[in-house]
């Protein structure tokens, strides 16, 4: 590594955490302490309507019950702080003025039901719902006259023209036309920051040197290249990890069972064979092993071995890999977790 290893997980405080998310902040835990990195846990709560506090506590207790301590955070603080976004408005209203003065964002004083509709025309007739870049013909004057006079307006990142590609760490390399993406909104009318452009800002700002996260986030990653590239600062290594389907080859969700690692524990599973079950869903050692210890997969974890392919969410599996935990551990303490397990479990 050229530079010192700091990787971040960043939830949104909308829910549990989820098993996609676990996996998704294990693999960076992973990584950070195979190359004696910096683990950061920062809360991406931007969203006033769902983000809650109890949200919030559930990404603690979760992550405390599969082991994945971080060394920066809400809790524990640290120079990049802080570590909730909500509490970092002003850098992103920086980087959107910086933006917006060198041309490269513009104001949008469009009607959001006007830009639903358009939307939605564009779909009807098979196009894509890419903004018309209405307000990007108004003359500056007229743009800042209207602001003056107080309208609302989002502020919007111009997206140039060309391709962005880059190498990615697991899916090697990866282009997009940018033609295919839209002139995003950076800026909500409240103020508050959309995600794309609060990652840059916070990546950046905390010195983040390699983003890990599911593929689905795939499609942000050139608008992001691009902001990054707009004010002038380093893009991280990205790489994106393959997505957990269900038995059924769909994407894992409620009614595949329980979702959140919390519902794990509280049926009964050891949090030693859930960090192990949630190592192999897309990463494998040599394809044969399969029983690690946190400690022992800190030592063999490695982006190459991550799966380019969809994971499967085998619950038989994880079963099995509970019993071969709960098997092992001494006869008192195997005891002690029935008893505890059957107090807690409601009576009909």
């Amino acid at each position: 590594m050229t530079a010192p290893v700091r990787v971040r997980f960043a939830p949104s405080p909308t829910g549990y955490l989820h098993v996609g998310g676990a996996r998704t902040a294990l693999f960076n835990f992973l990584f950070a302490r195979r190359h004696g990195g910096v683990f950061i846990l920062r809360i991406e709560d931007t969203d006033r309507e769902r983000s809650t506090k109890e949200a919030v506590d559930a990404i603690f207790e979760g992550m405390r019950w599969l082991g994945l301590t971080w060394d920066e955070g809400p809790d524990k603080g640290g120079d990049f702080g802080p570590y909730f976004q909500s509490q970092r408005l002003a850098l992103y209203a920086a980087a959107a003025e910086r933006l917006l003065v060198e041309e490269k964002a513009y104001r949008c004083f469009c009607d959001p039901e006007a830009l639903k509709a358009r939307r939605e025309a564009a779909l009807a007739r098979s196009e894509p719902p890419k903004y018309d870049r209405t307000c990007h013909r108004l003359t500056r004057e007229e743009s800042a006259a209207r602001a003056a006079r107080g309208e609302p307006h989002a502020l919007r990142f111009f997206m140039p023209e060309g391709m962005t590609t880059w190498d990615d760490s697991v899916r090697g390399t990866v282009t997009f036309q940018n033609a295919t993406l839209d002139d995003l909104v950076i800026l909500r009318t409240d103020k508050h920051p959309t995600y794309n452009f609060a990652a840059v800002v916070d990546d950046s700002a905390m010195r983040i040197s390699h983003v890990l996260r599911g593929d689905d986030h795939i499609s942000n990653t050139p608008r992001q290249i691009q902001i990054y590239k707009a004010l002038g600062l380093e893009p991280p290594v990205f790489g994106h990890v393959p997505m957990i389907l269900g038995p059924d080859g769909t994407r894992l969700s409620k009614r595949h069972g329980a979702t959140s690692v919390t519902e794990y524990r509280d049926a009964g599973f050891l949090p030693e064979a859930m960090v192990n079950f949630l190592a192999l869903l897309g990463w494998a050692y040599d394809g044969e092993r399969e029983i690690f210890t946190l400690k022992e997969l800190t030592d063999v974890f490695s982006l190459e071995r991550i799966s380019k392919n969809p994971a499967i969410f085998n619950h038989e599996k994880l079963e099995w890999m509970n019993g071969e935990y709960f098997r092992a551990l001494p006869l008192a303490t195997r005891a002690d977790l029935v008893a505890e397990h059957l107090r807690a479990t409601p009576t009909s």
